[in-house]
């Protein structure tokens, strides 16, 4: 279907992709992989058509369909959801066109065995199939069904796009493409903006659907459920396996170590024969032996170790100034836009040296709430301010919006540093992997993740003592999360993080504040705290605990959702159970550490603040141990 042959991507001195070969047939599954900046999205802009090779070439046949979607793309405005979904279906009339045009073409064709004329029936025949699947059901209906897989409400189909965030946009992209039923399916990290319903009706997707799929993500369990073959970049160089992603990395794994023995092995043999020539080279007697060695030294196949990738960030914020006891405040609350109030009566208080983490289901103003914090966006109603001497460092979700794509890496930050940093700028984006001729890359070429790390490097250029992040570690590597979150626990100011991924939160934060049903809910521990308390797994369950509406297609073309209020009443009922079984455990314990200290006071222990301590978790417990009961009858 594709064939990539002796591929060379260059700029100026650096080789990004040198010389890679590999193929795409009609019914591979594919899992592209390697760190930020390898090259992997360069490789689908080349498939595409977007960008053109240093050298080499890019066979595809024209009747071949490709489906793309980027990390980063414009968002058409001006329609609903619907709407816009629905323009897909004019490519309908394009395959009846080439049906017409392949049909008029065999009826002039005589040679019946030739291979040529096999592959005009093949693809009339996909052309047949993707007609007849489409006249299966209507237009309308299909267009509900995917969106409706991909996270949307009934009542959101009619909002204007323009009224949605990016990540949303990038769904209703997704949807198009999958209704377009491409002959080749290119999706760059599409699970990003998805929550993990919408990631497992993906899956499933991507499972059932017939015809090729090029993937690029970093979400371990998604690659290994819908591809079949790894093919990884590397140092600008191509390994394929025939195989999924975990097995890939327990092959290569066995490679690296099968090449090392065997490196180690022959080096020992040559440094032996070595020292052999060398001592007898001036012995007549061991003349031919020495001439013997020497020759076979020449003819030897050296083994080589494949290169590895082992750089990494070397993130270290600067010193923190010192801030007021109360960093944000923010007083019944309301947030959105004008079509719509996202969230409403919210009450936050943030400490000075807190972590907090905003969690919730994709919609409910986690990204509201940074931009109102940022000063973006104005509240509806309530109150929201920032503490004394608040020194606020935002990184948002869209940093291809906020990064001027004209300006080179360097030019980036040589834009905005001052005073001494001026002189730093080389190394702060060595730290961030921009090193050599990287850092004259323009903006607009960088990969997601590229762009994601030029943007936090940019935080690095002041000394702020609050950090916003929204969503950091969207297009990161997993080496690169780990390590900025090591950077983000040694931080000595306040952050505050809107992420979807457990393993990055938990033992960063110690707080929590939920989003759900345009409410904000306090939630004082670690994640694994909270996620126990709603016995959950993992952070994505929030969007499985949202009501979620079921597809119902009927004959005249409309879809409707059905909640489950009853399931939905018992789902709450129990996590409040659990939660209340948690907080009475928790004021129990205290209240006994407090009566053993009343029971023999020491000298510096304040009986009067004891007492009104003990008191005020003697009121918390029996209000919380009532609803408790009421709940259990």
């Amino acid at each position: 279907m594709v064939s990539i042959d002796d591929v060379t991507v260059a700029y100026g001195g650096f080789v990004l992709l040198d010389k890679i070969n590999f193929h795409i047939s009609n019914t591979d599954k594919i899992g592209l992989v390697g760190r930020n900046g390898a090259g992997k999205s360069t490789l689908m802009k080349l498939i595409m058509g977007l960008q053109s090779p240093t050298s080499g070439q890019i066979d595809k046949p024209s009747s071949v369909s490709i489906g793309y979607l980027p990390q980063i793309m414009e968002h058409n405005k001006g329609r609903s959801v619907l709407e816009e979904t629905m323009t897909v279906f004019s490519a309908s009339s394009e395959i009846e066109a080439e049906i017409e045009a392949l049909t008029a073409e065999l009826g002039e064709r005589t040679d019946y065995e030739s291979e040529a004329y096999a592959d005009l029936i093949e693809r009339l025949s996909e052309l047949n199939d993707r007609l007849s699947v489409s006249a299966s059901e209507p237009p309308e209906v299909r267009a509900r069904k995917t969106l409706y897989g991909l996270g949307f409400k009934e009542d959101e189909l009619g909002r204007h796009t323009e009224t949605f965030s990016q990540g949303w946009n990038m769904r209703i992209e997704l949807a198009k493409i999958l209704l377009r039923q491409p002959d080749l399916l290119m999706l760059d990290e599409p699970t990003n903006h998805l929550d993990i319903e919408s990631i497992e009706w993906l899956e499933d997707y991507l499972k059932s659907r017939r015809g090729a799929l090029l993937l690029v993500s970093h979400d371990r369990k998604f690659l290994d459920n819908v591809t079949t073959r790894t093919v990884e970049i590397m140092l600008g160089h191509i390994h394929d396996y025939k195989v999924p992603y975990s097995k890939y990395l327990e092959l290569r794994a066995e490679r690296i170590a099968q090449q090392t023995a065997a490196y180690e092995n022959q080096q020992r043999m040559i440094q032996k024969t070595e020292e052999f020539i060398a001592a007898f080279r001036y012995k007549p007697t061991k003349s031919n032996q020495v001439q013997s060695r020497i020759k076979a030294l020449e003819k030897l196949e050296r083994v080589e170790i494949d290169e590895t990738d082992n750089v990494r960030l070397t993130v270290k914020f600067p010193p923190a100034p010192r801030s007021g006891d109360l960093v944000y405040k923010a007083s019944d609350l309301s947030a959105g836009y004008p079509q719509k109030v996202v969230f409403s009566g919210a009450e936050i208080e943030i400490k000075r040296g807190e972590k907090v983490a905003l969690v919730g289901r994709n919609g409910e103003g986690k990204t509201t709430l940074m931009r109102v914090i940022a000063g973006e966006l104005a509240p509806l109603a309530g109150e929201s301010r920032l503490g004394h001497n608040v020194n606020l460092g935002y990184f948002a979700q869209n940093q291809e919006d906020i990064l001027d794509k004209t300006e080179t890496v360097f030019s980036t930050l040589d834009r905005i540093a001052v005073g001494d940093m001026r002189t730093k700028l080389r190394d702060l984006l060595a730290q961030f992997l921009f090193r050599g001729e990287d850092i004259d890359k323009r903006v607009g070429v960088l990969s997601g993740g590229e762009r994601a790390r030029l943007g936090m490097a940019k935080l690095m250029l002041q000394n702020y003592n609050l950090l916003a992040l929204d969503e950091p570690t969207n297009h990161m590597d997993i080496k690169s999360k780990d390590i900025l979150k090591q950077a983000l626990k040694s931080f000595d100011g306040t952050l505050i993080v809107v992420s979807h991924d457990r393993d990055f939160l938990d033992g960063l934060v110690d707080k929590l504040y939920e989003f759900r049903d345009a409410r904000v809910r306090e939630h004082l521990g670690s994640v694994s705290d909270f996620l126990a308390r709603r016995k959950m797994e993992n952070l994505q369950e929030l969007e499985r605990n949202a009501p979620q509406a079921k597809v119902q297609a009927t004959k005249d073309a409309s879809a409707f959702r059905e909640q489950k209020e009853k399931s939905k009443l018992d789902r709450k009922k129990k996590n409040r159970i659990s939660y209340l079984e948690c907080e009475i455990e928790k004021l129990e314990s205290r209240m006994g550490e407090i009566e053993k200290v009343l029971a023999a006071p020491g000298p510096d222990d304040d009986i009067m603040e004891l007492t009104r301590e003990y008191l005020e978790r003697k009121r918390e417990l029996d209000a919380k141990t009532d609803e408790w009961g009421s709940l259990i009858d």
